[in-house]
């Protein structure tokens, strides 16, 4: 079960929810807004058996029936929205399991808790059935929207709800985490920090991908020969990066670290702050034999080729463009 001590950064948020908890003044529907895996879930299921745990306090005990219950998602009375088509939540969705639901009282607790993941994905008509139950809710109705993009919902429900804005964990605080909880070496906690802007659920995804240290050996690999490949070579590379079509962007994202890298390496001569620390060695040469422009223009380059694949541009096309660019420069 989470509990706001399990939840790494976003302090003010917790102390919102615990305060409203403590002044027993508790809203109607909340909006928890951030990118996925944030944390929006814990932070909504350590809020949930808060309020209904049997000990009444501003953090659930953990021991309680009902905090057991929440534990293996079993609480009568926290229920998780669910629905079947993959990208849409439609009205239907929330007729049956909100609108109609929520008129019976609740079986054990002293709220019933909807929690809808994925809110953004409510089509129009779902969110004008939801409008209703936020408009007139019974006492103990509680909404929790989880969302990546708050702005999808109609101005009528976001006045009607309060809207939380998960922030990204620093950057200190997410090493540390990760080197603890996950056991990873400093220069590998640096990377996996450095990819994940603060999303915890991301840095701990990426702490034990092994797919994750494919994808990245590979960009490296490439990039220290990039000068040294030919034609032949380079076809070759864009089969091997067609491997990883699905991971394009983190692909894309290593090897924009390790320019960032160089260039900082270039314009301060410090190692400290490099990301890559154990590619010293190549970075120190990379930086010596680029120029700032020519750095720049790499950098433009993968900013380019992100965008081309974006729109459906000829993958080969747009992987063999972006590496004869890195090539001149």
């Amino acid at each position: 079960m989470a509990a706001f001590s399990d939840i790494l950064g976003n302090e003010q948020i917790i102390e919102h929810l615990q305060n409203a908890i403590r002044m027993d003044k508790i809203s109607h529907a909340y909006i928890l807004n951030a990118p996925e895996a944030s944390g929006k879930m814990m932070i909504a299921e350590a809020f949930a058996a808060a309020l209904q745990c049997e000990k009444k306090d501003v953090q659930a005990c953990g021991e309680c029936h009902s905090c057991k219950q929440a534990a293996s998602h079993n609480q009568p009375d926290i229920i998780y929205v669910r629905h079947e088509k993959p990208n849409v939540i439609g009205v239907d969705d929330i007729r049956l399991q909100v609108n109609q639901d929520i008129a019976v009282k609740p079986y054990s607790s002293p709220y019933k808790i909807y929690i809808i993941d994925e809110a953004e994905k409510m089509n129009v008509q779902a969110q004008n059935a939801l409008l209703k139950t936020i408009e007139e809710p019974p006492a103990y109705g509680m909404i929790l929207l989880l969302t990546t993009n708050a702005d999808a919902f109609l101005p009528t429900i976001l006045s009607r709800c309060i809207r939380l804005d998960l922030k990204p964990v620093s950057n200190e605080k997410l090493k540390d985490f990760l080197m603890k909880k996950c056991g990873v070496v400093d220069y590998q906690a640096d990377v996996c920090v450095a990819f994940s802007q603060g999303i915890v659920g991301k840095a701990m995804a990426l702490a034990s991908s092994a797919h994750f240290n494919e994808i990245k050996d590979a960009a490296l690999q490439l990039l220290k020969r990039v000068k040294d490949i030919d034609l032949s070579e380079m076809i070759g590379a864009v089969r091997q990066i067609n491997e990883y079509k699905l991971a394009i962007d983190d692909f894309f994202d290593i090897m924009m670290i390790w320019y960032r890298d160089v260039l900082l390496y270039k314009a301060t001569a410090d190692v400290n702050g490099l990301i890559f620390k154990d590619e010293v060695y190549e970075i120190k040469k990379q930086a010596n034999t680029s120029s700032y422009h020519g750095i720049e223009l790499m950098i433009e380059a993968l900013d380019k080729a992100k965008i081309r694949l974006h729109a459906n541009v000829n993958f080969d096309l747009t992987i063999e463009l972006l590496l004869m660019t890195l090539k001149e420069n």
